[in-house]
C-alpha cells in the first residue's frame, strides 16, 4: 500500500484543488505534509519509501527558478499584453473588421475570430481577449440577430487563441517544464551532454496548428452561416456604419487598425523565428513596443501606467509562487519513488508508446473539466514528461499536443475560465447554459486539430526542423 503513496499525494493535490484552496499554497502545503508523513513513518520504522536526501536539493531548486533566465519572458509578456489591453489597441481593429465582413453571412463572426487571432499573437493573455471581444462585438452580435450560442461560444473559443498562438505565456511555461523533463529523460538514458528543447522551438511548432484553428473555427462559422441562416444573418453596411460612427470608407480605419498590431507581431515573432533574438530578449521588444502604441493612442497616463504594472506584478507573483509550490511537489513526488512507478504504469500499458501518448492526452483532457492550464502544466506534465521521452517521443511534438489539449481546459465547463470571463459581461438575458451550448462545437473542432497533428507530426515539427 504504501508504494502507491505518490498516488495518493496526486490525487490529494486534485481534491485540494478541487475544494478552492489557492493553486501555490495547495501544491507546496500538500508536499509538506506527505513529506513530513514520510520522514515520521521512517522515523517509526515503518519502511515507507521515501528518499529524505532529495528534500536537500530544495534550496537549489527554489534558486534554479528564480534565476531562470527563460522565465524573464513571464512579466515582460504580461506587460505587453496589459498594455495593449489598456491602450484599447482592438477597438478600432475590430470595427474595420465588422465593416469588412460584417455584410457577408457568418461577416460578424468572422471578424471575431480574425481579430482575436491578432490578439493572440500580440497579447497571449485569453482573459483579456475574452473580455474585450465580449464587450465589443457580442452586443452588435446579438443585436444584428445572431443566435447567442454562435456568438457566445465563437467569442469564447477566440480568447483561447491566445493559449496556443505565441507569443503566448503558457508555452513559456510549458518549454521550461518540458526543457527540464527532456533533460532529465535524456540523463536517465544515460546520455550525459543533453540536448534541449527551447521556448522558441515550441513558438515555431504552434505556428501552424493556431492557423490551423483559426481556419477550423472560420470554415463552422461559414458553414453554419450557410446551413441555418437565421443564426448569423449579413449586417447591413450602411446601418452597421452609423452604428459605429464611421461614415467615411473603412480602408483608413482598417490601416489605423491593422498596422500597430500587425507591427509589433512583426517585431516579437520575426525576432525569434529569425533567430535574432531569444524569447525572452523578444518579449523586451515586444513590451517597448507596446508601450510605445499605447504612447501613439494617447491613452498612457500615470493613472494607466500604475495600474498595468500593479496587474504585471500579480500576475507574475501569481506565477512564480505556483512555481515554487510546484517545484515542491515534484521533488516529493520523487522522493517517493514516483518516476519509477509511473515509468512500470506505462511500461504495462498495451499499444507501447502510442497507449501510453493516449492514456496521458485523454487525463489532460478529463483533468481540463477540474483543473487550470497553469496547475496541470506544473501538476502532470513533470510526472509524465520524463516517462514519454525517454520512451521516444518528440518533445517539440510532445509540447505542442499538451498545448492544443490544454487550450479546451478554458472552454469546458463547470471550470472553463473562459466562460467565467465572458459570464462577467453577458447581459442577463443570454443564460449560462446557452455560453456552454455553444463552445461545444469549438471544443470538438479543438479535438479535431489534436487528432490531426496526432496523425500528421509534421504539422508540429516541419517549422522548427527548417528554422
Amino acid at each position: 500500500m504504501l508504494e502507491f503513496m505518490p498516488l495518493f499525494l496526486f490525487l490529494s493535490i486534485c481534491v485540494v484543488l478541487m475544494l478552492g484552496y489557492p493553486v501555490a499554497l495547495s501544491l507546496a502545503g500538500t508536499a509538506l505534509i506527505f513529506a513530513g508523513l514520510g520522514y515520521l513513518l521512517l522515523q517509526m520504522g515503518v519502511p515507507v519509501p521515501f528518499e529524505t536526501r532529495m528534500m536537500g536539493a530544495m534550496p537549489n531548486r527554489l534558486y534554479g527558478i528564480m534565476t531562470n533566465a527563460t522565465l524573464l519572458a513571464v512579466p515582460l509578456f504580461v506587460l505587453m499584453g496589459v498594455l495593449l489591453e489598456k491602450s484599447r489597441v482592438a477597438e478600432t481593429l475590430l470595427d474595420a473588421m465588422a465593416l469588412l465582413f460584417g455584410s457577408l453571412r457568418g461577416g460578424l463572426g468572422i471578424s471575431v475570430v480574425l481579430v482575436g487571432m491578432l490578439l493572440a499573437a500580440s497579447t497571449g493573455i485569453v482573459g483579456a481577449t475574452v473580455v474585450t471581444m465580449g464587450l465589443l462585438s457580442l452586443p452588435t452580435m446579438l443585436k444584428r440577430g445572431y443566435s447567442p450560442a454562435l456568438a457566445t461560444g465563437s467569442i469564447c473559443a477566440t480568447g483561447t487563441l491566445g493559449q496556443i498562438i505565441p507569443p503566448s505565456i503558457a508555452l513559456v511555461l510549458l518549454g521550461d517544464v518540458l526543457s527540464n523533463a527532456y533533460q532529465r529523460a535524456q540523463l536517465a538514458m544515460g546520455v550525459w551532454s543533453p540536448k534541449t528543447v527551447s521556448v522558441g522551438d515550441l513558438f515555431a511548432g504552434a505556428v501552424i496548428p493556431g492557423l490551423l484553428l483559426v481556419v477550423a473555427y472560420i470554415a463552422y462559422l461559414i458553414f453554419t452561416a450557410w446551413l441555418k441562416p437565421e443564426s448569423a444573418p449579413p449586417a447591413d453596411r450602411d446601418a452597421l456604419k452609423r452604428e459605429l460612427g464611421h461614415t467615411g470608407s473603412i480602408w483608413p480605419l482598417l490601416l489605423k487598425g491593422l498596422i500597430p498590431p500587425v507591427l509589433l507581431i512583426v517585431a516579437v515573432m520575426g525576432s525569434i523565428l529569425g533567430g535574432f533574438a531569444t524569447p525572452t530578449e523578444a518579449s523586451a521588444v515586444g513590451a517597448f513596443g507596446a508601450l510605445v502604441l499605447a504612447l501613439a493612442s494617447r491613452r498612457l497616463d500615470f493613472t494607466m501606467l500604475s495600474e498595468v504594472v500593479r496587474t504585471t506584478a500579480q500576475v507574475t507573483s501569481m506565477v512564480f509562487l505556483i512555481l515554487i509550490g510546484a517545484a515542491l511537489f515534484s521533488l516529493v513526488f520523487r522522493a517517493y519513488g514516483g518516476e519509477e512507478l509511473v515509468t512500470e504504469l506505462f511500461e504495462a500499458l498495451p499499444g507501447g508508446v502510442v497507449g501510453a501518448t493516449l492514456v496521458v492526452m485523454v487525463v489532460i483532457f478529463l483533468l481540463g473539466f477540474i483543473l487550470d492550464f497553469i496547475e496541470i502544466t506544473f501538476v502532470v506534465v513533470p510526472i509524465v514528461g520524463p516517462v514519454l521521452l525517454m520512451m521516444g517521443v518528440d518533445p517539440i511534438w510532445l509540447g505542442i499536443m499538451i498545448a492544443v489539449n490544454l487550450q479546451t481546459s478554458f472552454l469546458t465547463p463547470p471550470f472553463g475560465f473562459a466562460l467565467f470571463y465572458l459570464r462577467g459581461v453577458t447581459p442577463a438575458s443570454v443564460p449560462t447554459s446557452t455560453i456552454y451550448r455553444g463552445v461545444i462545437p469549438f471544443i470538438i473542432l479543438q479535438l479535431g486539430v489534436l487528432l490531426a497533428l496526432a496523425i500528421f507530426p509534421q504539422l508540429a515539427t516541419w517549422l522548427p526542423s527548417v528554422l
